[in-house]
């Protein structure tokens, strides 16, 4: 198969859902890994789609636009994996605390499956579903009705007066993009007030956000900056933004991404990754 005829049918796999694999991709072509890696260098470098660990996503270009939960899933493996691991241990048992929908979150839900009497508040049918399936008695996760986003999140009304009538210890929010004047956004409207209340629920708003979030701005904004008790990245965020964020956000935790294993599908669930806190400089 010519190569432009491949990259033809990786560009419209990518745009029909939004993202792919590379192992996908090889068994749909019928190609070795590296084939399928350099093509994606090909579409990447002409701007068509967006490379990340272990395949590709569509390019994003409008603050309006929100990417579907499998888009999302596979950007930043590591990074995600190693920042929901260090939020899991600002949990304590019998602690009330909101979750909101995203990828990062539902890599949080897993690690918080051993802490003991724990009440979660989601809007997230991704986050529910993975602390359902253990069972407790002593978790109790409650979801909020609403509407269904692109992110399998619940908003709107429906979840906008569920969320106000409880009271959290703390909320561990994902959000689209951070910036340091447009603050924490999302380009769903009324994702953005619904994650306004369960900022205005919870006693600390603690946030978790890769370093390709810096910078990025959506169409609403759902919390400034200041409004951000501690915020949880990794070492890819660069100096100036770390700077910013230092003087806005009460507390910035800048997490070590581990080294990658040789295993191109994710990050490893069992792995123990070093991190450090303390206020960016």
């Amino acid at each position: 198969m010519l190569a432009q005829v491949r990259q033809a049918r990786i560009l419209e796999q990518v745009r029909r859902a939004g993202g792919v694999r590379v192992a996908e991709l090889t068994a749909l072509l019928g190609v070795s890994d590296m084939t399928v890696r350099r093509d994606l260098d090909v579409l990447d470098r002409k701007g068509l789609v967006t490379k990340v660990h272990g395949g590709a996503t569509a390019v994003e270009t409008a603050s309006a636009v929100e990417p579907g939960f499998e888009v999302k899933r596979v950007r930043e493996l590591l990074e995600k994996e190693a920042i929901a691991a260090r939020a899991a241990t600002l949990v304590r048992p019998g602690m009330a605390i909101g979750i909101t929908a995203g990828t990062t979150t539902w890599t949080l839900a897993r690690h918080l499956a051993e802490i003991p009497d724990l009440t979660v508040v989601t809007n997230s049918l991704k986050v529910a579903d993975v602390l359902e399936q253990h069972s407790r008695s002593d978790l109790t996760v409650v979801l909020t009705g609403g509407l269904r986003t692109p992110s399998d999140g619940l908003v709107g009304p429906i979840a906008v007066q569920a969320i106000r009538s409880l009271r959290v210890d703390m909320v561990i929010m994902g959000v689209h993009g951070m910036d340091e004047h447009a603050g924490l956004t999302t380009p769903n409207l009324m994702e953005a007030e619904t994650n306004r209340a369960l900022v205005e629920s919870a006693r600390r708003l603690v946030v978790v956000a890769d370093h390709t979030k810096w910078g990025v701005v959506g169409l609403a904004q759902i919390a400034p900056l200041r409004a951000v008790s501690t915020l949880l990245t990794d070492e890819g965020l660069d100096e100036q933004a770390a700077a910013v964020l230092a003087d806005q956000v009460g507390e910035v935790v800048i997490i070590p991404t581990p080294e990658p294993r040789s295993d191109p599908a994710g990050a490893d669930p069992d792995a123990d990754p070093a991190t450090s806190g303390g206020r960016a400089s």
